[in-house]
C-alpha cells in the first residue's frame, strides 16, 4: 500500500509561521513539499542588507519598484509553492494593490538567495528553478565562500541558463532594473572587510 506524503499549501505554511512552536524557523514550499532553511548567520545577514540597500536606493531613485528582505511570495495561480527570498525586487506594475497582509500572491521579478554554509549548490539551483518556473525573471545565487554570484534565467527548454560572476564582473539589473550595475567585488569586499 502506497503512503502519500502530505502536500502543504501556503495556508499551512502561514499557520506554521504563526505558531510559537515554529518561532525562528524558516520554511518554504515547492510543489507542496515543505523545506526548512537554516537560520541566517552574520555574513548572510550583512549581504542581504547590502544587496537590499543597493537595490532599494536604485529603485527609489529611478521610481521602478520596491526591494524587500525576507518576504514570502507565492504564484497567484498556485497555493503549493511559497518562497522566502533573502532579498527580492518587484516592479511597481507588478505589486498587488492593496498590499496583502500575508505572503505576496505573485513571485518577485528578481529573487536573491544567499548561500549559507549548510546549503549545497543543488539546493540553491532547486530554489532558482522554483522561482523561474513560477514567474520570476531573474535569480541571483550569492555564494559568499567562493565570492561569486550565479545569475540564473529560464531557458527555452525549461532549463536554467546561468552565468557565474566573480571579482571584476558586474551584476546587472537587466530588463528588471534597467541601468543597475553592482561590482561583485564591492559586494564581497564590504562584507569580509568588517
Amino acid at each position: 500500500m502506497a503512503i502519500q506524503e502530505k502536500l502543504y499549501t501556503v495556508d499551512d505554511l502561514w499557520a506554521m509561521e504563526s505558531d510559537p512552536a515554529f518561532e525562528n524557523r524558516y520554511f518554504y514550499l515547492i510543489d507542496g513539499r515543505l523545506f526548512e532553511d537554516a537560520m541566517p548567520g552574520r555574513i548572510h545577514g550583512r549581504l542581504a542588507i547590502k544587496i537590499g540597500r543597493y537595490l532599494d536606493e536604485y529603485a527609489e531613485t529611478h521610481n521602478l519598484g520596491e526591494a524587500t528582505v525576507e518576504v514570502g511570495f507565492h504564484p497567484h495561480e498556485s497555493r503549493y509553492t511559497a518562497m522566502l527570498p533573502d532579498v527580492a525586487f518587484q516592479r511597481f506594475e507588478n505589486l498587488p494593490d492593496p498590499p496583502p497582509e500575508g505572503y505576496v500572491p505573485r513571485m518577485p521579478d528578481l529573487a536573491v538567495e544567499i548561500q549559507s554554509p549548510t546549503d549545497s549548490r543543488k539546493k540553491l539551483l532547486r530554489k532558482a528553478q522554483a522561482y523561474l518556473e513560477n514567474g520570476t525573471a531573474l535569480v541571483w545565487l550569492v555564494q559568499p565562500q567562493q565570492r561569486v554570484v550565479e545569475v540564473c534565467r529560464s531557458r527555452d527548454d525549461s532549463g536554467i541558463h546561468s552565468d557565474l560572476l566573480g571579482p571584476g564582473d558586474k551584476l546587472s539589473g537587466e530588463d528588471i532594473l534597467p541601468g543597475f550595475e553592482l561590482d561583485v567585488s564591492k559586494l564581497f569586499d564590504a562584507v569580509h572587510r568588517e
